[in-house]
């Protein structure tokens, strides 16, 4: 686990921020090649027999100090990701890269301007809202036997938990290319993930060629909110999963992640966590 951390969130200038996303960047194409890891790249029409996880979130939400049209943009961003990435089959050794699959959104490619969350600021950007996706695949893997390998947290908590459904920190925040959310298939069998939208939902499954044989339960330890000596709040906790066989009975206890953030709100806003 990490250190406590009481350390002032650092604001770095436009010239270094570009240089390191470059850097970053080429780095991360450099791994897709020498790495040694064999990608998902096959797509199937046709759904694997056996459901996993189903998950569903609402495409359009209002947010404080976020414009609307940000939200509808990100439901064509949505539409043209779910596009690349739709049906892919992971077989047993393979790894599934979100990048990889989805490519670097584009003007070009019909990408629109929408929601991006940079050092605790709310801005647009081409491809923006693209992390719903991201954190609907991440939720939906911790609740089947595959293995995540790479995921992401904003270092930032921006919103309070109005209506908050999940623990806090159980998303995968997404940046083209090195924020990457990858998942591992380390079974004896291929899961699928099948994506679409409704009108109001973002839809996600994990299929299977067989039945589940466990059932995961994830919640969250040792969650605070502690303000720090820079002068604002920061955010932690634990998430673990309980595993328990179909008839119920208990397996074991697995630890998944630990979360922290600067919070961008004050913590005792009506909406927000008092824990």
């Amino acid at each position: 686990m990490e250190e406590e951390r009481e350390v002032k969130p650092i604001k770095r200038g436009r010239l270094r921020l570009a240089a390191g996303i470059s850097y970053y960047r080429m780095k991360r194409y450099a791994s897709w090649v020498v790495n040694g890891r064999h990608f998902a790249s096959v797509r199937s029409a046709s759904p694997l027999p056996h459901l996993h996880k189903r998950h569903q979130t609402p495409l359009l939400r209002q947010l404080k100090d976020v414009e609307m049209w940000m939200q509808h943009n990100k439901v064509t961003n949505l539409r043209l990701a779910i596009e690349r990435i739709n049906g892919i089959v992971i077989r047993p050794g393979e790894t599934f890269s979100y990048w990889k699959l989805i490519g670097k959104p584009t003007r070009r490619k019909g990408y629109l301007e929408g929601m991006l969350l940079s050092h605790g600021r709310v801005l647009s950007g081409v491809g923006g809202g693209l992390c719903q996706l991201s954190n609907l695949i991440y939720w939906m893997t911790l609740f089947t036997p595959l293995t995540v390998t790479e995921r992401h947290r904003h270092s930032y908590d921006v919103f309070p938990d109005s209506r908050r459904t999940q623990p806090f920190g159980s998303g995968a925040t997404c940046f083209y290319n090195y924020l990457d959310l990858q998942i591992a298939n380390r079974t004896n069998q291929a899961f699928q993930l099948c994506l679409w939208l409704t009108d109001s939902d973002l839809v996600g499954e994990w299929r299977a060629e067989l039945p589940p044989t466990r059932r995961y339960e994830v919640y969250e330890k040792e969650h605070w909110i502690t303000p720090a000596i820079w002068g604002g709040y920061e955010r932690h906790n634990l998430l673990y999963r309980r595993v328990y066989d179909l008839e119920g009975a208990y397996i074991g206890d697995e630890f998944i992640t630990e979360n922290h953030a600067y919070m961008m709100y004050e913590p005792l806003l009506p909406g927000s966590s008092q824990q």
